[in-house]
């Protein structure tokens, strides 16, 4: 896996220990595997930063650093990818959701029309809030599914072709001369 250029985009962890907001999290931040880049930490660390970026929450970014914490995978990554939906892709990835949690509940979509409007979203709450917690949490799981296995497999082909790189024999290869 290329861990120079994770590293380079990732925060330090000492600084970030010492952060004035992150203090309060004293010893959970010490530990080490939040920090690691191999393949098991930052496997789960896309899973969760993908199953939590599906998820419609105002506070996706601190559920997916808790669940790092709790999982013990990689911090930094859990918590950027958090940031696919942002204000500009939330709109259309949870109507995507909202629509195949209709699809998967066997309800209607009940789509009227659109109000930005406390009001408005607090009267259509109710119609859609079944749905679309339901297709987002199926959505979620898939996706942290994919990334999960895809991150193991992708880690896993960069690793053997830096094996083929250098020369050296491959796991798992037949060494006799044939």
């Amino acid at each position: 896996m290329p861990r120079h250029l994770i590293k380079r985009y990732t925060p330090n962890p000492s600084a970030l220990k010492k952060h004035k907001y992150l203090r309060h999290l004293g010893i959970l931040l010490h530990d080490e595997n939040l920090w690691h880049l191999n393949r098991r930490s930052v496997s789960g660390g896309v899973a969760s930063g993908l199953f939590w970026a599906m998820i419609p929450i105002p506070i996706q970014m601190v559920t997916s650093a808790l669940s790092a914490i709790v999982f013990r995978i990689n911090l930094p990554i859990s918590v950027a990818l958090v940031w696919i939906t942002n204000p500009l892709t939330m709109p259309a990835v949870f109507y995507m959701n909202y629509l195949i949690g209709t699809w998967l509940l066997g309800t209607p979509a009940h789509v009227g029309e659109f109000q930005l409007s406390f009001e408005w979203i607090a009267a259509e709450i109710n119609a859609i809030w079944m749905p679309l917690y339901f297709g987002s949490f199926v959505i979620g799981v898939v996706l942290a599914v994919i990334g999960y296995f895809t991150m193991r497999l992708y880690w896993r082909w960069h690793v053997l072709k830096r094996y083929r790189e250098r020369g050296r024999p491959q796991p798992n290869d037949d060494l006799g001369d044939g």
